[in-house]
């Protein structure tokens, strides 16, 4: 019913900058909180930040100062825009949404994700 879509990942070296971009379509009626999650190899997803419908965010402090969380309401996309990249950051990146469905059934979606690696 909904689908999100994220690109923009790739090889980046340190000191880097890469910025990612999740697509939502199909039956959507809002979006509420839109994020990005990211997890790396044997460890648990790391929640990286978030944005209201408002456009409020957060972010955790291992990337404060460093990314920057933003939408386009109009075409009902997220970015993150990552700079100051380093090694620790190389996980697999997924957006979610909280949804309302042109039904008025609201939930939770996921991307796929996408792949960023920092390394010289």
């Amino acid at each position: 019913q909904v689908q999100l879509v994220e690109s923009g990942g790739g090889l980046v070296q340190p000191g880097g900058s890469l910025r990612l971009s999740c697509a939502a379509s199909g039956s959507i009626f809002t979006i509420n909180t839109m994020r990005w999650s990211r997890q790396a190899p044997g460890k648990e997803r790391e929640l990286v930040a978030t944005i209201t419908s408002g456009g409020n965010t957060n972010y955790a402090d291992s990337v404060k100062g460093r990314f920057t969380i933003s939408r386009d309401n109009a075409k009902d996309t997220v970015y993150l825009q990552m700079s100051s990249l380093k090694p620790e950051d190389t996980a697999v990146y997924y957006c979610n949404a909280d949804v309302t469905t042109t039904g008025l059934i609201r939930g939770t979606y996921w991307g796929q994700g996408t792949q960023v690696t920092v390394s010289s």
